[in-house]
């Protein structure tokens, strides 16, 4: 299976390229600089500059691109961009999405990003990630986009265990919504390979 990873070297895409390594997949890092691929096939492409025939070939293309501060408005135009080079291709879009669209209620009304206790540092973020979520919902591609518990903790173990779980956010027994980039990045690949959740938003715990 050939699989393309646009961050590649970042905190989460770097650990889904080295999970799928190790899983016998056949990995190109898609990065903005030679020098920073985690993988020895690369392409030096900014998101946008990608076409269709630079990703033609794969079977999955993943999404582990992060957009921060000022940048975050990037996120739906660069989903966008996906969405029209993948239009009329077989290749799989999986994406790195963000727990505050999560919805909180089982009527599905209410995002976790909506709560008055959520941190207003992290809320703009989390409405653009919703927001690209929804240009997906509409799109015609075959996508998974893959939503994190609560807490996402970058330096967090790896334990090789999580919960798969659907559109809401869900607690383990202790009341907690925790798992790690390395744990995320298992159920990743996972899907990946097993490709059971076409056309839908997952998410993952402990």
């Amino acid at each position: 299976m050939k699989v393309a990873v646009i961050g590649a070297n970042g905190k989460e895409g770097s650990l889904i390229v080295k999970e799928a390594l190790s899983r016998g997949l056949d990995v190109t890092s898609i990065v903005r600089d030679s020098k920073k691929s985690p993988t020895d096939k690369y392409l030096v492409r900014d998101v946008y500059n990608l076409k269709t025939e630079d990703v033609k070939d794969f079977d999955v293309l993943v999404d582990a691109l992060g957009f921060f501060g000022p940048n975050v408005k990037e996120y739906v135009p660069s989903t966008e961009h996906l969405i029209e080079i993948l239009k009329d291709s077989q290749t799989r879009l999986l994406v790195v999405g963000g727990a505050g669209s999560l919805f909180v209620d089982d009527k599905h009304t209410k995002q976790l990003y909506q709560g008055a206790d959520f941190p207003e540092t992290v809320k703009p973020l989390s409405e653009e990630m919703g927001k690209a979520l929804v240009k997906l919902r509409e799109s015609s591609i075959n996508w998974t986009y893959i939503s994190p518990a609560a807490a996402f903790d970058a330096k967090g173990t790896r334990t090789g265990k999580y919960v798969l779980a659907g559109e809401e956010l869900t607690f383990d027994k202790d009341g907690k919504s925790e798992i790690s980039y390395a744990d995320f990045a298992i159920a990743m690949v996972d899907e990946i390979i097993n490709a059971k959740h076409q056309k839908e938003r997952i998410s993952v715990r402990w």
